[in-house]
């Protein structure tokens, strides 16, 4: 088996970082404002949650075998009191500053939820049983299970609760199969669309996978950039030799007048130590457009990433847990992050001779050192 357990997860800490930077049209005035302390770059850099859940993550390979729900069915009518009162919260039961991410998703579950939601901070060593019994007692209808730690422990119930899951980056067929899985991991349909916002001449974009991880991302990939006139060209590797191999061969042909290279999350190919200083280095150099699905980047030098609205992802598991109760059935499906903020390193768009002052509102900005 794979262990990914370190890097695997980089949107999973972002989701903490969701306080909007205000900033002026001019570059040279872009600052951050109430930034917290705590925000550094162990948290930006390393998805530490799983650290916490001693939980093995096993990268599968998912395409083919599992309904990919891209548009979120929300109830066209908001639950009553009583449904909203069958909303479990499962969450790991962490510390600061961990701890203040899951409250903000509860924050925006109980805000769409519009009555009584029940919160579960679970441990390790959380029996089960008893957690089954009072979720029996208090009727509950639907779990919302937050992280893989969440994930576990919900699956652990076996009950016929619905289960809409949250705040992890990718499953397996089986954890597809029975839960609505929300990824971590940015539609790409907004990535594309904030690209050519800020790169109207980019027509092409390459990228590296593995295909264990993300086939079901990629799959989206590709009907997004057809329907936005681009061209995705991909290639698969499977360990760190073969991406470095992928990589050198997109750099040999790519074109930086019109083609741009995309970051996705994924642990084989998007390697810290030896992948990331060299793309740095050769987009640089050659002025080539290098954007990512990892907020982490951003403050290296790529320039942009979308990262999780972490109130709005609330909302929209809140929305799905009620659709659930509405129809009565148990949905499934692996789906990308629609609920969003960006991040830009201004530097960089200066760099590549992007004129920021017209850029469309971003939420977090990196000012040139």
């Amino acid at each position: 088996m794979l262990s990914v357990e370190v890097g695997f997860l980089v949107a999973m800490v972002c989701m903490g970082i969701s306080f909007a930077a205000q900033a002026s049209t001019k570059d040279s005035d872009v600052v951050f404002h109430g930034q917290p302390a705590w925000m550094d770059d162990s948290l930006f850099g390393v998805d530490r949650l799983d650290d916490f859940q001693e939980v093995l993550i096993v990268p599968v390979r998912v395409a083919g075998l599992v309904n990919v729900a891209v548009k979120r069915k929300v109830a066209n009518k908001l639950a009553d009191a009583s449904e909203a009162g069958g909303i479990a919260v499962i969450y790991p039961d962490i510390g600061e500053p961990y701890r203040s991410v899951f409250t903000q998703i509860i924050d925006g579950i109980e805000d769409k939820a519009k009555g009584r939601v029940s919160n579960f901070p679970v441990g390790k060593d959380v029996d089960v049983g008893q957690l089954k019994e009072t979720l029996r007692r208090q009727e509950a209808k639907v779990v919302i299970a937050l992280g893989r730690q969440g994930m576990r422990v919900a699956r652990s119930l076996e009950s016929e609760l619905g289960l809409v899951v949250g705040g992890v980056l990718s499953a397996s067929e089986e954890e597809v199969q029975s839960a609505q899985v929300n990824s971590l991991s940015p539609d790409p349909a907004l990535l594309f669309s904030r690209l050519k916002s800020m790169m109207p001449k980019v027509r092409r974009i390459f990228t590296v996978y593995d295909p264990r991880q993300n086939d079901w991302l990629i799959s989206l990939a590709k009907d997004a950039a057809h329907h936005q006139g681009l061209e995705l060209v991909t290639y698969q590797a499977q360990d760190l030799r073969g991406a470095m191999r992928a990589y050198q061969e997109i750099l040999a042909k790519v074109d930086v007048e019109k083609d741009a290279l995309w970051l996705p999350q994924d642990s084989t190919t998007v390697e810290d130590s030896t992948v990331m200083p060299m793309l740095l280095q050769e987009s640089w150099g050659r002025n080539l457009t290098l954007f990512s699905s990892s907020f982490s980047h951003v403050r290296r030098g790529v320039l942009f990433s979308l990262y999780p609205d972490n109130v709005d992802l609330g909302r929209s598991l809140a929305g799905s847990a009620m659709n659930l109760m509405a129809s009565g059935g148990n949905g499934s499906g692996l789906v990308p992050l629609r609920e969003v903020l960006m991040a830009i390193n201004l530097r960089t768009a200066r760099h590549l001779g992007v004129n920021t002052s017209r850029l469309q509102s971003f939420d977090m900005a990196f000012p040139e050192q």
